[in-house]
């Protein structure tokens, strides 16, 4: 089997050329991918994970790291084969990188069987480190609404002394016109 980039599986089986084409696009398709190890968690304890993880719209899927090497080296994403040793599950997240990470540090500080190996930011290798740091960023929206008010606030802060003009204007008259009345 053949994929973009001359990476060749010997003999491919059709489920893995599927899995590793799905992997592959999965890592064109998401910008950050973050790798954990798995050892000693019990299913119940990957589902519940994967239901935290669902719900800041980020997938953790467990492939063979052999496969995940192949998709990542075809995906342009190479950097991403230095975390790959060991059980290795990939969580490729949502539009909410931060929430993403949150999700696993504190999955992780329940769990310690989950490790938090690194991360992958665009071309960019994050340490785990790197990831609880992202962890810690405000969401998404927060950030959003920071920017928004930052933008906002030279124009709120123009129209009201547009606004003092004629308000001071108009007091500055009915202190005259008072005073021209008290005489």
């Amino acid at each position: 089997m053949r994929l973009e980039g001359e990476i060749m599986i010997d003999n491919p089986r059709p489920a893995k050329v599927a899995v590793v084409e799905e992997i592959r696009d999965k890592l064109a398709q998401t910008e950050v991918v973050f790798v954990t190890e798995y050892r000693g968690l019990k299913v119940a304890d990957l589902q519940a994970l994967r239901a935290q993880l669902r719900t800041v719209d980020a997938e953790y899927k467990v492939f063979k790291n052999t496969l995940t090497r192949i998709a990542a080296k075809a995906a342009d994403r190479e950097v991403l084969v230095e975390l790959l040793s060991g059980p290795s599950g990939l969580v490729f997240s949502g539009p909410d990188a931060a929430a993403t990470a949150k999700g696993l540090r504190d999955f992780s500080r329940i769990n310690d069987q989950l490790v938090v190996k690194g991360a992958l930011m665009g071309s960019q290798l994050l340490d785990q480190p790197a990831v609880f740091a992202l962890a810690s960023l405000p969401s998404r929206d927060v950030l959003l609404a920071q920017v928004a008010g930052v933008i906002a606030a030279p124009m709120v802060n123009f129209a009201s002394a547009l606004n003092a003009v004629p308000r001071d204007f108009a007091y500055g008259l009915k202190a005259l016109i008072d005073q021209r009345e008290a005489a």
